[in-house]
C-alpha cells in the first residue's frame, strides 16, 4: 500500500471546473464509504472552495482519479488535464504545506487548518481513518502548528474578506454610504460581515434559509434578517452583496438581478460570489451595471503581500522538509 494525495485546486483548475468537483457535506461520508469499499484501505476528503483533494492508501491512484471522475458524472479524460497525483513523500509534503497555509489562494490563511480537522472528524466518523492517515493528519497539524509560531507566515496575510472590503472601496468612494447584504450565514459570510461592518456601512442585512441563523449574525453587527425566498423583494435596496452558501444552484440568477436593476435606477451594484459551486449566474457578470468578482477575481488583490512573506516562506518551507524527512522514517 502507498500513501497518496490526488485532487486539484486553484492553482491548477479553474472555478468552473472546481465547482465541479465540490463534495458538499451530506454526500462526504456515502462517498468515504465507496472508496473504503474497494478503491483504498483509508481515505479522508477535504473539499473547499478552492481545492478538492483525496488521501487516501492504496495500491495505485489511478481507480481513484477514475472513481472521482465518475462520481461527478465527469468524463475522466475531462478532469485528467487537472488533477495532480502526490506519492509517498511527496503525498506528505502536500498535506504539511495545505495545513500550513503555504499551498492556499491567501499565504498563511488560517481557515485552512479547520477545514483539514473536520475533513478528518468526517472520516473518522465514517471509519475510513486508518493508522497512517491519522498519523499524517496529527502530525499536518503538529508541523502547522510549529510554521504558525516560529515564522511570520501569517502575519498581516490578506484574507477573503479584506480582499472583498478592498475591492468594494474601487467602486464606492465612502462605504458609509452604502448598503450592504450578505447571503449565508457561515464562517465565511461572518469574516466578510466583520470586516464590512468595521468600514462603518449605512445598513448590513444578512439573508438566509434558516432564518434564525440570519437573526444570530444580523442582531451582532446591528443588522436585519430577511428570508432567502423574499430575497428578490429586497435585493433592490443593497449596493454590496456578498454571497456563500453551500446551495448546489444559483441562488442570485441573472432575471432577479435585472429588475433590481431596473428598480434602482441603473445605479451600479457590487457583487462577490464567494461560494464554490457558484450562488450568483456567471451571466449576472454580463450586466451593465453590475461588478460581480468571483473567488478567482480576488486572487490578483490577495498576491499583493506574498513579496514581503517571502522570507518566512523560506524559513516555513525548511521546517516542513525536515519534518518530512522524519514522517517517511
Amino acid at each position: 500500500m502507498t500513501l497518496f494525495a490526488l485532487g486539484l485546486n486553484h492553482q491548477t483548475a479553474p472555478l468552473d471546473v472546481r465547482e465541479r468537483v465540490v463534495f458538499d457535506f451530506d454526500r462526504l461520508r456515502s462517498a468515504l464509504g465507496e472508496i473504503k469499499g474497494g478503491l483504498a484501505a483509508e481515505a479522508a476528503i477535504l473539499s473547499t472552495c478552492n481545492r478538492t483533494e483525496l488521501y487516501f492508501s492504496a495500491g495505485e491512484a489511478k481507480p481513484a482519479a477514475a472513481w472521482l471522475a465518475q462520481f461527478h458524472r465527469l468524463d475522466p479524460g475531462e478532469l485528467a488535464p487537472y488533477l495532480y497525483t502526490l506519492p509517498r513523500e511527496q503525498a506528505v509534503r502536500h498535506a504539511f504545506r495545505v495545513a500550513s497555509g503555504l499551498d492556499s489562494m491567501v499565504l498563511g490563511e488560517p481557515q485552512i487548518l479547520g477545514q483539514m480537522k473536520e475533513a478528518v472528524r468526517v472520516a473518522e466518523a465514517a471509519g475510513t481513518l486508518g493508522t497512517v492517515l491519522h498519523k499524517l493528519f496529527q502530525r499536518s497539524f503538529a508541523v502547522a502548528k510549529e510554521v504558525r509560531s516560529t515564522t511570520e507566515v501569517g502575519a498581516n496575510s490578506v484574507s477573503m474578506a479584506a480582499a472583498a472590503v478592498k475591492l468594494a472601496a474601487r467602486i464606492f468612494p465612502s462605504l458609509q454610504q452604502q448598503k450592504v447584504l450578505f447571503i449565508g450565514a457561515g464562517e465565511m459570510i461572518e469574516l466578510c460581515a466583520t470586516h464590512f461592518a468595521a468600514q462603518n456601512p449605512a445598513r448590513i442585512s444578512v439573508a438566509n434559509r434558516t432564518l434564525e441563523r440570519a437573526h444570530a449574525l444580523a442582531h451582532r453587527f446591528s443588522g436585519r434578517a430577511i428570508e432567502l425566498r423574499g430575497l428578490g423583494e429586497h435585493l433592490a435596496e443593497h449596493d454590496i452583496v456578498v454571497s456563500c452558501t453551500a446551495s448546489s444552484l444559483p441562488i442570485l440568477g441573472k432575471g432577479m438581478v435585472e429588475r433590481a436593476l431596473r428598480t434602482r435606477r441603473r445605479r451600479p451594484m457590487f457583487m462577490v460570489d464567494l461560494a464554490v459551486p457558484r450562488d450568483i449566474e456567471p451571466e449576472v457578470g454580463e450586466l451593465d451595471d453590475v461588478f460581480l468578482y468571483t473567488v478567482d477575481d480576488l486572487q490578483e488583490i490577495v498576491q499583493d503581500n506574498l513579496d514581503a512573506r517571502r522570507s518566512a516562506v523560506e524559513q516555513a518551507e525548511a521546517i516542513i522538509e525536515t519534518q518530512v524527512g522524519q514522517f517517511m522514517h
